[in-house]
């Protein structure tokens, strides 16, 4: 008798001692986001004055181009929300300090799912899909 199994290459994953894989944390959703955003700003030539990766700490970059100064705020959204529905906490005050500096605020939706299977969470090294329109400014 042959037995015959259908594997997906996920379900051909060698685990390191044992241990089933860990989804990524909120912490390591938001510097994954941010990583996307900073390769983003790199390429539309934003010069980077500061960045913060902590966690709810906004903005996360303070760059400038072209003698303007801009506050970036990102987010990380994990599937099933939908980032253009996602509310940034705090905007309103966010908004007021960006104003007090003659900064243009921009805010950054990173929508991010498992490509494998949009149910499953994000592991580390895994492949992940993105849905990101962009940055959006806030005025």
């Amino acid at each position: 008798m042959t037995l015959v199994f259908h594997l997906k290459m996920s379900d051909l994953t060698t685990l390191e001692d044992n241990f089933l894989p860990k989804p990524l944390n909120q912490i390591e959703l938001h510097r994954l986001a941010m990583n996307i955003v900073g390769k983003e700003l790199e390429a539309d030539n934003f010069d980077f004055l500061s960045v913060n990766s902590l966690l709810n700490k906004n903005p996360q970059f303070v760059c400038s181009k072209n003698k303007q100064l801009y506050f970036i705020v990102v987010k990380a959204i994990l599937y099933p929300e939908n980032p253009k529905d996602s509310k940034i906490n705090n905007i309103a005050k966010i908004l007021e300090h960006s104003k007090k500096f003659e900064a243009k605020l921009l805010i950054a939706k990173v929508g991010l799912a498992n490509s494998e299977d949009y149910e499953l969470p994000l592991f580390k090294n895994s492949s992940f899909a993105i849905n990101y329109d962009g940055l959006e400014e806030i005025s």
